[in-house]
């Protein structure tokens, strides 16, 4: 079917009116866990709504406010952030990190030092004291487990786009080569050499992918991740070349495992896994971006707005993305593992749609 922007514009705004409260819904399955394997054994109700989840989708509002400079979207974040600074910060790790990317552009749009002086203290400590690996990769610990020696691909999104903003802010190049780096070593572990798709992890220790998996959200983050990197920093010209080449690699993989209904799978080359719904989201958000900033090919647009019309689909009357999968750790032996994560809202499916529709309706009448 096709659209024009004032009909996405419209659900945009359901989508939006819906996100607060996915933000805010308790996840009873987190806590529960929380309670017995919080790593630095702090009040819990810090990580109630300061993890990745909600991250992600402050990520997506903080993108909507620039599009369009509206107050409300402005509104939503600040709230946010007052709110969750009167009951405190979290310990840090990869996936505390995210919430703080939309936080850094607040910061510098409204010139707010307390928000700016948090940054400041937390990109540090992703620059001198984040647990390693080998080769000096950001190890992925995160608030119930130390991942020893393990890189994976959610890391770039949720820390390493935070580093190079503060790098951008500050004029801090140090952290912009780091972050650099990280991109570059992720590339080097994680991308697959004969298909271009990205496996979740890559375990120091075993030397190995874990279970080999092309985790479909996964290969989201870096489909969308490289993208917005360039167009946070300016990236040194071989290391730009170099992650262009890797992100088109991986988009032209991504163009043969869709299906027909414009949907990708959650492991993205088995088609006997469920269709999802935020990574479809991410892939055609990522491919977008992309090509709005003058990479890839033209033709790949008409691909990923095919997802449009499944998205809305899967859309409920609410505004609420359903067909979401919940946060997924890694799959160590076994593919299957991905397949039976379960569905339900999040409020990254949330922002990830909303960031399809946004970049989606400038390719639209």
């Amino acid at each position: 079917m096709q659209h024009t922007a004032a009909e996405i514009d419209q659900e945009m705004k359901k989508y939006l009116s819906s996100f607060e409260k996915v933000l805010y819904e308790e996840d009873s399955q987190f806590l529960d866990n929380m309670k017995t394997n919080s790593l630095a054994n702090d009040d819990i109700r810090r990580y109630q709504f300061w993890e990745w989840t909600q991250g992600v989708g402050l990520f997506g509002v903080w993108k909507l406010y620039k599009e369009t400079r509206e107050q409300r979207y402005m509104d939503i974040l600040e709230s946010y952030y007052e709110r969750q600074l009167k009951i405190g910060l979290p310990a840090k790790n990869v996936n505390t990190v995210t919430p703080l990317l939309a936080m850094s552009f607040v910061a510098e749009e409204k010139n707010n030092q307390q928000y700016m002086e948090i940054c400041k203290e937390w990109a540090e400590w992703i620059y001198q004291d984040f647990p390693r690996t080998r080769e000096g990769g950001l190890q992925h610990i995160t608030s119930d487990s130390v991942n020893e020696q393990e890189i994976w691909d959610d890391t770039l999104f949720m820390t390493v786009l935070f580093l190079a903003n503060m790098g951008r802010i500050l004029g801090e190049k140090k952290y912009i080569d780091e972050a650099e780096y990280q991109f570059l070593l992720h590339v080097k572990y994680l991308a697959d050499k004969k298909t271009g798709l990205w496996y979740h992890g890559w375990t120091f220790k075993e030397n190995n992918n874990f279970a080999g998996a092309f985790w479909g959200r996964g290969n989201c983050w870096i489909t969308a991740a490289i993208p917005e990197f360039l167009d946070m920093i300016q990236c040194s010209p071989s290391v730009k070349r170099f992650l262009l080449e890797a992100w088109t690699r991986q988009v032209e993989a991504l163009m043969e495992c869709q299906e027909e209904n414009g949907m990708w799978h959650t492991l993205v080359d088995d088609p006997d896994s469920y269709l999802e719904a935020s990574a479809t989201c991410g892939f055609a958000y990522g491919i977008l971006k992309g090509i709005s900033m003058g990479f890839g090919k033209k033709e790949w647009a008409d691909k990923a707005l095919k997802a449009i019309d499944p998205i809305l689909e899967a859309t409920d009357e609410e505004g609420v993305v359903h067909q979401v999968s919940y946060g997924t750790p890694m799959g160590r032996e076994s593919k299957d593992f991905y397949k039976n994560i379960e569905l339900k809202p999040m409020p990254y499916g949330q922002a990830l749609a909303m960031m399809f529709f946004m970049e989606g309706r400038k390719f639209l009448q």
